[in-house]
């Protein structure tokens, strides 16, 4: 399982970890959401490997193991533009495969993102959740005018997932940060703004996969992001009663397999 620390665009070190299965059929970029890390995504990339799909993750800046100011933003696009040097360290090691985006929450925005920056990049995405109209107002309602390296409590535990054993471990992990800076949301909201004008010139084959009774991102984020793109081949998965980390879900299983589906058919 190769881990490095990757110099992205402007000099800020990400860690990055590599797990590849014998004999892959597709790489998949795995870009996390706000205040959690990579590790905790080890049974989707397991699940994920088991059918032939290598992965490459990530921490955000600011994150995890990653390099920055701890969950502070200070353009909008440092997501973005993160996720754009991990894929071309994915392509460049995997010349011969199809490669694929998947972002989970805030890692949709970056996903969303680089798809209108970068198009034609990648083979296709799937977003979980994607935080893209912040109609549940996540970042929307913050104070305004403020100095951006103050913090807020991240408050988003109970609202997670059903699965309390889920909850349980999110609290006691060291690794997910317990603040983010009003600088974050400033700058996603810019983001949000930018991304949601220009969704029309979307075109990825793309994949949204959201829990109905989700209250830190909207089911209507998904829903307005699938009717504005251009995106000949889109597809929207609606998962009754789940909460917004489907992956991590009472039905999870069935979730990560549409995911393994949707990536294997297009990785021909």
């Amino acid at each position: 399982m190769p881990e490095r620390m990757l110099p992205s665009f402007d000099g800020t070190k990400l860690y990055v970890r590599r797990t590849i299965p014998d004999m892959p059929k597709a790489i998949v970029v795995l870009v996390h959401g706000l205040c959690e890390h990579h590790g905790r995504y080890d049974h989707l990339v397991d699940a994920f490997n088991i059918v032939g799909i290598g992965v490459y993750r990530f921490d955000h800046r600011g994150h995890g193991r990653s390099e920055g100011e701890r969950t502070h933003l200070e353009h909008w696009d440092d997501p973005i533009n993160d996720t754009d040097v991990v894929l071309d360290l994915a392509k460049e090691q995997n010349p011969d495969l199809p490669v694929f985006l998947l972002g989970h929450s805030m890692g949709g925005y970056a996903v969303v993102g680089h798809g209108l920056r970068h198009p034609d990049k990648i083979d296709g995405a799937v977003l979980s959740a994607p935080l893209l109209f912040d109609h549940a107002k996540l970042i929307a309602d913050v104070p305004q005018g403020g100095d951006p390296h103050s913090t807020l409590d991240n408050e988003l535990g109970e609202g997670l997932c059903s699965v309390k054993e889920v909850r349980d471990a999110y609290a006691a992990d060291e690794d997910i940060a317990t603040t983010y800076t009003l600088g974050l949301c400033y700058a996603l909201n810019e983001g949000v703004s930018r991304i949601t004008q220009s969704l029309a010139d979307y075109s990825e084959p793309i994949l949204f996969l959201h829990g109905e009774k989700d209250a830190i991102v909207s089911l209507k984020d998904s829903q307005d992001t699938f009717e504005q793109i251009s995106s000949e081949d889109r597809q929207l998965k609606i998962y009754g009663n789940l909460l917004h980390e489907i992956f991590n879900e009472y039905a999870n299983d069935e979730i990560i397999q549409d995911a393994c589906r949707w990536i294997l058919n297009r990785a021909v």
